[in-house]
């Protein structure tokens, strides 16, 4: 598989769309949907973790099936855990031989070769984690990981002011405003990596410049 060259102008395209929405569903859709297409990978997930069970709760995805997400509740003490204890990105290169996934087997039947993780941290907060999935064996690069930073970051912060603007009290309370995360459909998607409509040439020509 070919690898896209993220840059720059990449990252701005995907941040200024999450930055022009208020809608928590649709920050989380732009973002899942923008992330896949920008990387060219199979799919990507994101998760808001939740302190009292311990487990990482989907909020959005893209390109994974349903049966896939429905393969069980993902414990943030055995899905690969390191990611989110240590705040730091972990990538599994071989999903098949890999102890610390918690659903090895439901990967490989979805055809899943790679896993980035990478925790989203506000503060010293552990707010969640957005994973990328490949087809296709992935050795990570470092630029790969740093724009999937950038990338959680961001949407991480545009979930806390979501929160804020509804005075709701965690991060995970987000999730009570949203409909079901497996059944979700973006009504903006466009070809141009997942970036919504309202983000249009104009904007993006001066990106370019």
């Amino acid at each position: 598989m070919d690898k896209p060259t993220v840059n720059y102008e990449t990252l701005i395209r995907i941040t200024k769309a999450i930055s022009m929405i208020r809608d928590p569903e649709e920050i989380v859709l732009i973002t899942v949907e923008g992330v896949t297409h920008a990387l060219n990978v199979k799919g990507c997930t994101l998760f808001l973790f939740s302190p009292s069970s311990k487990e990482l709760k989907l909020v959005g995805s893209y390109g994974l099936s349903k049966d896939y997400l429905d393969k069980g509740p993902i414990s943030a003490l055995r899905s690969i855990a390191s990611s989110l204890q240590d705040a730091q990105p972990v990538a599994i290169f071989d999903v098949t031989d890999d102890p610390r996934l918690q659903y090895p087997e439901a990967a490989k039947k979805e055809g899943i070769a790679s896993i980035l993780a990478v925790p989203i941290i506000l503060g010293e907060k552990l707010t969640g984690s957005m994973r990328i999935y490949t087809a296709d064996p992935w050795e990570f690069t470092l630029n790969d990981v740093n724009f999937v930073q950038a990338v959680a970051q961001v949407v991480g912060m545009a979930l806390e002011m979501c929160r804020v603007n509804k005075g709701l009290k965690d991060s995970i309370d987000i999730l009570k405003t949203m409909r079901d995360p497996r059944t979700l459909k973006s009504t903006r998607r466009t070809p141009y990596e997942g970036v919504p409509k309202s983000f249009g040439e104009e904007e993006m020509s001066r990106t370019e410049a």
